[in-house]
């Protein structure tokens, strides 16, 4: 699955084009594509694809038994106090169409590049700029959490002019290297 990147923050894409150049994301043919590539011209793709405002297509949906969808909703939306784990929304946007510069959207995507973004987390496969916010939520999922998330994210429609937010006037719940790396 290759996922839908026009219309992603830039500073989120710049910053996963930067990931796997510099080799904190696996993934061979962008590591050779991207190795001899300029900051100054990463960005300007980054810009490209951000300007771009395509239709989406709905991924495949998603069926769960209705408990593992309630768990994964109670994830996204409020998160899960007991496991330290903020709700999905508290950095992802209200509606989940990510938040400008760098948080991306986490509707429109299958259940199963989900679960491996998450599994890659977890398992330190895939990385981000220090300290890597996304890997410690990763980490602090129970069983479970990771397939009941990402089973109610792809149920969800996507809504059209889903759009990232404007930047947060409050802080992330979690301290996050890439969001810092941008504003230097």
């Amino acid at each position: 699955y290759l996922p839908r990147i026009a219309g992603k923050p830039a500073g989120y894409l710049y910053q996963q084009l930067l990931n796997f150049r510099d080799g904190r994301r696996a993934n061979a043919t962008m590591a050779t594509f991207l190795a001899h590539q300029s900051d100054a011209y990463l960005r300007e793709m980054a810009e490209h694809f951000a300007a771009l405002d395509l239709p989406h297509t709905a991924p495949p949906r998603a069926v769960a038994d209705p408990a593992v969808l309630a768990r994964g909703q109670a994830l996204v939306q409020t998160g899960d106090p007991a496991r330290r784990l903020p709700a999905c929304t508290a950095c992802h946007g209200r509606t989940l169409a990510g938040v400008q510069p760098a948080v991306p959207g986490l509707l429109g995507l299958p259940r199963d590049y989900l679960i491996a973004q998450l599994g890659a987390w977890q398992t330190g496969t895939r990385r981000a700029v220090a300290p890597d916010c996304m890997a410690e939520i990763a980490r602090r999922l129970g069983p479970g959490d990771a397939s009941a998330a990402a089973a109610w994210l792809a149920a969800q429609p996507v809504p059209a002019q889903h759009r990232p937010e404007p930047a947060a006037s409050a802080p992330t719940p979690l301290h996050c290297g890439s969001t810092d790396a941008l504003a230097r």
